[in-house]
């Protein structure tokens, strides 16, 4: 081997480059993972739009069959502003189920998946991932808007000021004088790792064995909701959106119920309501699953029209409260829901991807005055 030959080992290679002296190497190695990690993420990023295609294409097919096809010139004007705005033609298929639901194109759409690769990223960091451990509701927000009573984290019970509750103790805390409670496990989505708890089938054991959540008191839901729904607890979805200047502004707004002997609402089986963020009103028409427009709940078979949601003020007023001590997840998904006191119960937020897809074609565009589709020219906060 010559004297400036060097050998460097990388993962299961032996690489060898005459000539090569030892800071050059290293310089020229860095550069090689760099180049790497760019080509593994461009190939994850396209399998993610690849996801994000097939399912739009799912629900596009479903919508046509209700609504008819898309038109040409819609679907041109679709693939021009995702390549030309937004930066990629990976960006149309959410545009063509915009279009379809609205009836026509509109300026200013955000793709659900332009939002979770480009906007998240930018606006949240990894702030948005806070969201996803209940337990630090107390320590966030200081409010007792949340219906939160015990936490078991890492194989402790602990209550909300975050002091230690012995396991014998926990059924006693959790409880009180309900004899039901929802436990609800960290980075739950779409209905997804909840569990109903009652006093007679509670065991510490089992909680243990599900993982880290939160426990939160039964909520007895307000006669508007429970007229539509008895076995589950309708959920009201407020959007807001922390401003350049400090304000809090509300974008979006729908009601969540559940349907048939649900006990909580299931993404599969849930009915979507628009809200009139204005006023709290229902909108005439709900959405199912599949997107099916229907004007009465099929479990109670009672119509949407005529209905507003109770203490409407209140929820906004609370919503925009809280998101003012979060101010670095700048767009957040509230879910709550308002008890039959009128109290305004904050069941979860959700700061990371909370889902603009469904609001975007129906209320939308819900974001076109943020400049949100020139985020994906702009570097990102490491000046990447």
């Amino acid at each position: 081997m010559e004297k400036n030959d060097h050998f460097y080992r990388s993962g299961e290679y032996l690489l060898k480059i005459p000539g090569a002296k030892r800071e050059h190497m290293s310089i020229l190695l860095k550069s090689s993972l760099k180049t790497i990690a760019r080509f593994a993420k461009g190939y994850l990023y396209e399998g993610f739009h690849e996801k994000h295609a097939r399912e739009a294409a799912g629900i596009l097919k479903g919508i046509e069959h209700q609504r008819g096809n898309i038109q040409n010139h819609d679907k041109k004007r679709c693939d021009e502003y995702a390549t030309e705005v937004l930066g990629h033609k990976h960006f149309a298929p959410w545009l063509y189920v915009y279009t379809v639901i609205s009836g026509q194109f509109k300026e200013g759409w955000i793709p659900d998946n332009y939002y979770a690769s480009v906007v998240v990223p930018k606006i949240k960091g990894e702030y948005g991932k806070m969201s996803s451990l209940n337990t630090l509701n107390t320590a966030l927000f200081q409010s007792d808007s949340f219906p939160d009573v015990l936490s078991y984290a890492n194989g402790v019970f602990f209550d909300k000021k975050y002091q230690f509750v012995p396991k014998e103790d926990a059924e006693s805390v959790i409880f009180g004088d309900q004899d039901r409670a929802v436990f609800k496990l960290d980075s739950s989505l779409q209905g997804k790792g909840i569990h109903i708890v009652t006093r007679d089938t509670f065991r510490t054991d089992h909680i243990q064995k599900l993982g880290n959540g939160i426990f939160q008191r039964y909520i007895n839901q307000h006669g508007v909701f429970e007229k539509f729904t008895k076995d589950s607890v309708a959920t009201l979805r407020i959007t807001t959106m922390y401003e350049d200047n400090g304000e809090v502004s509300v974008r979006a707004s729908y009601l969540r119920f559940g349907t048939g002997d649900d006990t909580y609402v299931k993404s599969k089986t849930h009915i979507r309501v628009p809200i009139d963020v204005k006023t709290g009103t229902f909108y005439d028409v709900g959405y199912t699953a599949d997107w099916n427009m229907v004007k009465k709940h099929p479990t109670s078979k009672l119509p949407f029209a005529g209905n507003r949601i109770p203490n409407f003020k209140s929820c906004i007023d609370t919503v925009k409260k809280l998101h003012r001590k979060v101010p670095f997840t700048r767009c957040v998904g509230w879910d709550i829901s308002v008890d039959i006191e009128e109290n305004v119960q904050i069941i979860e937020w959700n700061a990371g991807h909370n889902g603009i897809k469904f609001s975007e074609p129906i209320q939308g565009p819900c974001f076109a005055d943020l400049g949100w589709e020139k985020l994906a020219k702009e570097p990102d906060r490491k000046g990447k």
